[in-house]
């Protein structure tokens, strides 16, 4: 089985969801690779801000992050850009991804070359 966990939640939004969403987007991926799954975790949107959040050692998802930080195959570029977390993703060593050019941004991390190669897509 092969699964790409997307990350759009916001953890800026104050809002308990946001962290339920990334939570259970780790917990899927830790489940996943633990059963040998072929499994990636990409940030797009909002959810370019969670590597800052979740590389703090205080931060409740931390360990599960850490966990699972080998299977994330990067930040979508521009996304980053939009909201502010541009250094913040490269600062935690997350690939920013630009494979998607989209006219007036610096590029977006495809989706669908995920779906082009059969995988399963999952959005928190």
């Amino acid at each position: 089985m092969k699964t790409a966990i997307v990350i759009l939640s916001d953890p800026k939004s104050g809002a308990e969801e946001g962290l339920g969403r990334v939570f259970n987007a780790l917990a899927l991926a830790a489940e996943s690779k633990q059963k040998g799954d072929e499994v990636a975790v990409v940030f797009n949107g909002p959810g370019t801000r969670w590597p800052a959040e979740l590389t703090k050692l205080t931060h409740p998802a931390n360990g599960l992050y850490n966990s699972v930080r080998d299977i994330v195959q990067g930040a979508s570029c521009g996304c980053a850009e939009v909201f502010g977390a541009t250094e913040g993703v490269r600062s935690c060593g997350v690939t920013t991804v630009n494979d998607n050019a989209v006219p007036g941004t610096a590029g977006l991390l495809s989706l669908r070359r995920y779906l082009a190669d059969g995988w399963n897509v999952v959005v928190f």
